[in-house]
């Protein structure tokens, strides 16, 4: 009997369906299921993990000693509180393994799936060595070739270079943390600090760019700008100098310029040029664009992307790859897309032509790049958006070229010359396809002639000043990242995610906390080998020459304990000052995280955020002398918003939930924009005093009540919490659809 162990459940049912020659049959231990199979005369079972079912932990010795190196592999269940759901999982490979002769690894081809799979291999199934199937999509035909196509070996490249980045993130990232942790305690305050292989350098860079900006000197300059008329249409130009440096000169030319009338058009300059048709989703470009268009945070596009690849949609995301091999199938997935409506037309267009996609320079060994199998999706909301995206991304590869064309406009007023410029589509290519996530501004100009004369309305200067350097967004730093070439597709989402969490950086435009900022000063100041970024680069390069066999595992660890143990020496040397540094920063930004605004009872005391046995409430900082305080939701993580209500002048925050955009509100229960008058007020009085009613749309047994929140009043369905229908009151029916009472 053979067993095939797959990396998540919904891969073992696919792999288990698409391999099977009749029906599989499903059986379970512990209510984990796994299925039997024969495939030609072969007996299988497929069985799953839950991704990883061994985490590195610490052998011996007491926990916060630092440096440590002596580490092994254990089931996560044993290491961490949060993964022990994953117990049943590994029991039942055991289980299973005992009755097997052959065995398959199926896990995600990639370094982490290579670990995942190396380790139930050797420690729940006792065995050295496996077969390895390679796949892309976990379609029937690719699960097909993978399985008759696959190794006989695990990929062992993949799997040293795998495990020898998990031995390089424990190294650093708890011996620094350690060391961190440690150096507050000494300074009198205990808090969980971090810092890791790739955190520190990515922490430094955000840093880096918020010295920038607060050391920037704006610069003033001037810009004239011209506002007119030709042949009934107006036109904007701006002079052709552009950017005045020197007040005196550009006054100059605003007096010569007084009280013109009129220009001529002098010169007219037209550029057409072909706008290559864009390349395929890697996962960087991926989480940048769905930022760009949905705002949707990079850790959750590829959360997003994973489950769209498990159910078969898409193909593997964690992929680096630009390019589309002909093998996948371009016409057939074309075929398959066209019976969903939505893309029926554009692919119709697309199978009349010779199929060729425009790829990009990156390759990845593993993966093509991100391409839909066109397997009919069922999707939620925010599935849709990224199914959709890659879907239209895929289709516009083939598409041909837009052809663009810029235009420039030299008028001449007084011998001064200004200049309007415009862009526009004069043929949309690939546009069509890849709508409506085509961001291109489109300015066309009115259609002049040499010589024509412009009517001069309003001549005005502009005084204005250089701006500093952007800040980061989520998906702008994982670009930045990828080109510094420091942690992996997979991870950098992740490593953005934990510096928001230790609240080392904050805002959607990231802003580097006062804590961030100090502990990148403090580092720097003692021990900046830390937060090396050529160092943390070396390593990154090594771990690929491992992947290729080109360098051994053993040699790069030892060079990191090395390297780690005279970095903790010298952070040794310094711990007080550095305790002490970092101390004053935390107090600092806990007070500016936490602060919502000023007390309205007392005007003296500040509300802040605090913690407590029943979640986040917000009270003043002068208790017990003000006991000010204000009820928060428990379903979401709140943040202050800096902003004060237009309706009652109280401060406003943010409630954040997974998978929903952020929402602001009032933190004043009794605040007047959150009832609602006129006939909808009226309406909901009458519904709470049961005056009308009207049986719940969603489960037609309950019937809408009136009900409150902190985020004001609502509908919701009687039966809550079997039903849990919910209205707005502007969004409720009218009276007239109600039934009355007799």
């Amino acid at each position: 009997m053979e067993l095939i162990i797959t990396e998540k459940p919904n891969a073992s049912k696919r792999i288990a369906e698409s391999l099977a020659d009749g029906k599989p049959i499903t059986e379970s231990i512990q209510k984990v299921n796994y299925y039997k199979i024969t495939h030609g005369k072969k007996d299988i079972i497929v069985a799953c993990a839950v991704g990883h079912l061994y985490s590195l932990a610490q052998k011996e010795g007491k926990k916060w000693t630092f440096p440590v190196f002596d580490i092994e592999w254990k089931p996560i269940s044993e290491v961490s509180r949060s993964a022990h759901f994953s117990k049943k999982y590994l029991q039942v490979i055991k289980k299973l393994a005992k009755e097997a002769k052959e065995f398959t690894i199926a896990t995600d081809y990639d370094t982490e799936g290579e670990v995942i799979g190396l380790n139930i291999v050797r420690y729940a199934c006792r065995q050295k060595d496996a077969a390895r199937m390679k796949f892309s999509t976990l379609t029937k035909p690719d699960i097909i070739e993978a399985y008759e196509n696959k190794s006989k070996h695990l990929d062992w490249g993949q799997a040293e270079a795998g495990e020898t980045r998990h031995f390089l993130d424990w190294y650093n990232g708890i011996n620094y943390s350690r060391a961190l942790t440690n150096a507050i305690k000494t300074a009198g305050m205990f808090k969980i600090m971090s810092t890791g292989r790739v955190q520190g350098p990515a922490l430094k860079i955000i840093v880096d760019r918020e010295k920038e900006i607060k050391a920037f000197k704006p610069v003033p300059f001037w810009q004239i700008q011209l506002n007119g008329e030709v042949k009934k249409e107006p036109i904007e130009a701006w002079h052709k100098k552009d950017k005045f440096w020197d007040k005196k000169e550009a006054d100059g030319v605003m007096k010569k310029l007084k009280g013109a009338k009129k220009g001529i058009i002098e010169s007219i300059e037209k550029t057409r040029y072909k706008q290559a048709s864009p390349v395929p989703f890697d996962l960087t470009s991926l989480q940048i664009e769905a930022y760009k268009c949905f705002g949707i945070q990079p850790k959750e596009t590829l959360s997003i992307a994973q489950e769209l690849y498990t159910s078969g949609l898409i193909s593997y995301p964690r992929t680096s790859s630009q390019k589309l091999p002909e093998k996948i199938g371009y016409k057939r997935i074309l075929a398959e897309l066209s019976k969903q409506k939505e893309y029926e037309k554009l692919c119709n267009q697309l199978l009349k032509k010779q199929l060729k996609p425009n790829e990009g320079q990156k390759t990845d060994p593993a993966h093509p790049a991100i391409y839909p199998t066109g397997i009919k999706p069922k999707l939620v909301e925010r599935e849709k958006k990224i199914y959709d995206l890659v879907v239209k991304r895929f289709m516009a590869t083939f598409a041909e070229p837009a052809e663009r064309e810029t235009m420039a406009i030299g008028i001449n007023v007084k011998n001064e010359v200004f200049t309007a410029k415009g862009t526009r589509t004069v043929s949309k290519g690939w546009h069509i396809f890849y709508e409506p996530y085509v961001k291109l501004e489109e300015i066309e100009l009115p259609k002049v002639e040499k010589n024509d004369e412009v009517g001069v309305k309003k001549i005005i200067l502009h005084e204005k000043e250089t701006q500093p350097p952007k800040r980061y967004t989520p998906a702008s730093i994982i670009k930045e990242l990828e080109k510094k070439n420091l942690g992996t597709k997979a991870t950098r989402s992740e490593i953005v995610d934990t510096l928001f969490q230790r609240n080392y950086v904050d805002g959607t435009q990231i802003m580097a906390t006062e804590l961030g900022i100090k502990t990148i000063e403090t580092l720097e100041k003692y021990c900046p080998k830390i937060i090396d970024e050529a160092l943390t680069r070396h390593f990154e390069e090594e771990m690929e020459k491992i992947r290729e066999r080109q360098q051994n595992k053993k040699v790069i660890l030892e060079e990191a304990k090395d390297a780690l143990t005279k970095i903790i020496a010298e952070f040794k040397k310094h711990e007080r000052e550095i305790g002490k540094e970092l101390l004053e920063a935390e107090r600092e930004t806990r007070d500016e995280i936490n602060y919502i605004g000023k007390c309205p009872a007392c005007k003296e005391g500040d509300l802040q955020l605090r913690r407590g046995k029943f979640g986040m409430f917000i009270a003043c900082n002068k208790y017990p002398e003000c006991k000010t305080t204000f009820k928060l939701p428990s379903n979401a993580l709140i943040k202050p918003s800096k902003n004060t209500c237009k309706t009652c002048n109280m401060p406003m925050v943010f409630a954040i939930k997974r998978g929903k955009r952020p929402r602001e509100f009032c933190i004043n229960p009794k605040c007047k924009s959150k009832y609602v008058s006129g006939d909808a007020g009226k309406e909901a009085k009458e519904i709470a005093k049961g005056i009308i009613e009207k049986e719940c749309p969603q489960c037609k047994e309950g019937k809408l009540v009136l009900r409150k929140s902190i985020y004001g009043s609502f509908y919701g369905c009687s039966r809550f919490p079997k039903c849990r229908h919910t209205e707005k009151l502007n969004d409720g029916p009218l009276k007239e659809d109600f039934k009355k009472n007799k």
